[in-house]
């Protein structure tokens, strides 16, 4: 099965075996909870669906990779207790916890997470002393005496021989325990989580156009080559991060990423022409609406994959200031939240300064907190972050202007928030007539052509875009999409900005 079907069953089964009835008992019996075992190439996104799936339903995650273990630290250190049976004092050995075991211990009390997943990878990888004591985990979820705490989902990864000469094959009775899923390379679910992750336009376009380069392993006793959904992903990041930089970008970096040849060469070679149509298209006028007309005319006359470059060029910087957007009124609400509970000290006459910086320290503690269970980025508190130094700001304002406690200084915060919200209106307001611009533009260059077709989906699966249009709307997105009614949520705007007013924190 493709990666995101695969993403869909590890969802299902986490839910599954979480599930409890009125008494708080399991609904499937922790011993008829057979560990999931995904099987596929490298590079192919097994860890990081493990890790979407816990952050989706909001549960912890412990990660190991069982070729870094040896026996004894998967297993515990042995060590010579005294025991009495019958009557007669013996000499037992025993083992310590299993290192894995108590991380999840540690983890449960660092983060407040009680259940879980404990994701175990290159678990057919394992040396030969640690394999009988990993096949007895996968089929008893124990290392020695020591048992995965309740309420944690034990969820497994390997690799084909084919791909790695240290696998080894497990026997019927082990496969027998566990739920076995074979994950194929499939470029269409790759290209999904490419446009919700933000994933360069050019690899995107590249792959749409040049389907054949999306995965390849080749090797030889002299020489391996290959290029996995990994590399186009790290690629994309180390791309984006030297474009803002200023720094170059060619085949040398290109084929430290994509070891094949002739894939390097190609992708190289498209990259330098999509940053020449980047500057010819001039995207930014484009979408401030004042596209000159021989762009018009260029885009018209042009190859379809010229025509795809332009559109996910569009896409691209549609989705970098929705994002912005979508920041900005995270950050807000952050604002609104943290001044409500700080208004009845600074109406009493409390030392403003403590209760903006008590405030702000909570939110921080909450952005480390989700970070540290990995149940959010460091991109997705990032507005978080934003609202703590922006409540900073407001303590630093108020003691230059030398405001008195209680209303007056009650009142110049106020003015400062409606300030924000003023800004978070307008970006919004500019961020729509953006998307209204790309589609007057891609109408007078293509009519009513499948790159209209195109642009929908796009936005609709793009991280960005997609979450901009279903928070404040969109009437040239629903114009152009038969299946969403032009009326819905045309107030959306005005109902997010009015729920922002400081008047409603109590």
């Amino acid at each position: 099965m493709n990666i995101a079907d695969a993403k869909q069953q590890v969802r299902d089964t986490v839910e599954a075996y979480l599930s409890q009835d009125e008494t708080g008992a399991y609904l499937i019996p922790e011993l008829a909870q057979r560990p999931i075992f995904l099987l596929g190439a490298p590079g192919i996104g097994k860890t990081a669906i493990v890790s979407q799936v816990a952050n989706d339903l909001g549960i912890g995650l412990v990660s190991y990779s069982m070729t870094h273990h040896t026996r004894q630290s998967a297993l515990g250190l042995p060590s010579i207790v005294r025991k009495v049976f019958d009557g007669e004092e013996f000499s037992v050995s025993e083992y310590t916890m299993s290192e894995i075991i108590s991380a999840i211990y540690e983890y449960a009390e660092t983060t407040g997470h009680k259940t879980g997943i404990l994701f175990l990878d290159e678990v057919n990888c394992v040396s030969e002393t640690l394999y009988p004591s990993m096949l007895q985990f996968l089929q008893f979820k124990t290392f020695g005496r020591h048992k995965v705490p309740d309420g944690w989902i034990v969820v497994c990864a390997g690799n084909p021989p084919e791909y790695n000469k240290s696998v080894h094959d497990f026997d019927v009775v082990t496969l027998d325990r566990l739920r076995k899923i074979p994950i194929e390379p499939d470029l269409e679910a790759w290209l999904d989580y490419a446009c919700a992750t933000g994933v360069h336009p050019a690899i995107t376009s590249h792959l749409e156009v040049r389907r054949d380069d999306f995965y390849s392993v080749h090797s030889t006793p002299t020489e391996k080559s290959f290029v996995t959904a990994r590399s186009w992903d790290d690629l994309s990041q180390i791309i984006s991060l030297y474009e803002v930089q200023g720094k170059e970008i060619g085949r040398a970096l290109i084929s430290q990423y994509i070891q094949d040849d002739r894939i390097s060469d190609r992708f190289t070679q498209y990259y330098m022409l999509f940053t020449k149509y980047r500057g010819d298209y001039q995207i930014p006028n484009i979408l401030a609406g004042d596209a000159a007309p021989e762009l018009t005319q260029r885009a018209r006359n042009a190859r379809f994959d010229e025509r795809l470059a332009v559109i996910n060029l569009m896409l691209e910087a549609l989705d970098g200031t929705c994002q912005d957007a979508l920041e900005a009124e995270q950050r807000t609400a952050a604002l609104r939240d943290s001044l409500r509970e700080v208004k009845p000290q600074i109406l009493s006459g409390a030392a403003m300064r403590p209760a903006l910086e008590a405030a702000a320290e909570s939110l921080a503690n909450d952005a480390k907190a989700r970070v540290s269970a990995h149940t959010a980025t460091d991109f997705q508190v990032r507005p978080l972050r934003l609202a703590v130094q922006r409540l900073g700001e407001y303590a630093l304002a108020c003691e230059l202007n030398e405001t008195a406690p209680g209303q007056e200084t009650l009142d110049f915060i106020t003015h400062l928030y409606e300030s924000d919200v003023s800004e978070l209106k307008e970006k919004v307001q500019r961020q729509s007539a953006a998307i209204d611009n790309a589609f007057a533009f891609l109408e007078e260059a293509f009519g009513d052509g499948r790159e209209i077709a195109v642009f929908v989906a796009e936005l609709t699966g793009h991280g960005g875009t997609s979450k901009f249009i279903g928070t404040f709307g969109s009437d040239s997105y629903y114009a152009h999409n038969a299946s969403v009614q032009i009326q819905t949520n045309r107030n959306r705007l005005l109902n997010l900005v009015e729920s922002l007013e400081i008047d409603d924190v109590e």
